[in-house]
């Protein structure tokens, strides 16, 4: 059914002036705001520093293979976010690479700020994300292959094969940030209480204390 003039006005109004929900960073408001990683102000975002020039734009920290065997799961990310890439402050983009060894393991994290995308750049990677009722959206992925992660699912990628794979991964945020959920629950700081974790699993004290035990940050 047609709507009047008046409501129809007002409706156009509200549409126009309300805010929209936004997938992203929120739009930037100048050409350019190179973060000043040494600053003590802190925004939601990095304060812009006085002076810019083209290394804050550049990084060439994707091109080599990281090391797999710097962690028990066989897996590492090399991040080219703001913290790498300072150019990249307000502007909502940022990359990663992934190197995964013979069974490595990106165990189950989320990305609270950004939507994931993975090119693959050699390999075949078993991949999925669970949404928000629990189910389970996998598949098997290879060469040349995307699959993509929706913003704040949890998901993860594993390589079953018998030689490495790498992949690409592309983030609508320049921080995405990362939540591995094991991690979160087992080795916070202070830790997350025997009880909490104990009733959640379903297991007893000395499992939970077994598992804080082998993720809990190594000493130097």
């Amino acid at each position: 059914m047609a709507c009047s003039l008046l409501p129809c006005a007002v409706v156009a109004v509200l549409l126009l002036v309300l805010p929209s929900p936004s997938a992203g960073d929120p739009d930037l408001l100048q050409d350019i705001c190179v973060a000043d990683l040494t600053s003590a102000v802190k925004v939601n975002g990095f304060a812009c520093k006085a002076a810019a020039t083209e290394e804050d734009f550049y990084f060439k920290g994707l091109g080599a293979a990281g090391n797999t065997s710097s962690n028990t799961y066989g897996a590492v990310v090399t991040a080219a976010n703001v913290e790498k890439v300072p150019g990249l402050n307000t502007l909502g983009v940022s990359m990663s690479r992934i190197d995964y060894a013979p069974g490595g393991l990106n165990p189950p994290h989320t990305h609270p700020r950004a939507t994931e995308m993975v090119f693959v750049l050699q390999g075949a990677l078993d991949v999925g994300f669970i949404t928000t009722g629990n189910k389970l959206l996998a598949k098997t992925i290879s060469a040349g292959d995307v699959f993509v992660f929706p913003r704040g699912l949890v998901h993860f990628q594993k390589n079953n094969g018998d030689s490495p794979a790498a992949v690409i991964s592309a983030f609508n945020s320049h921080l995405p940030g990362t939540q591995s959920l094991a991690t979160a629950l087992f080795a916070a700081s202070p830790e997350v209480p025997d009880g909490v974790l104990t009733k959640a699993f379903q297991v007893g004290t000395k499992e939970v204390e077994k598992i804080k035990s082998r993720l809990a940050p190594k000493k130097s």
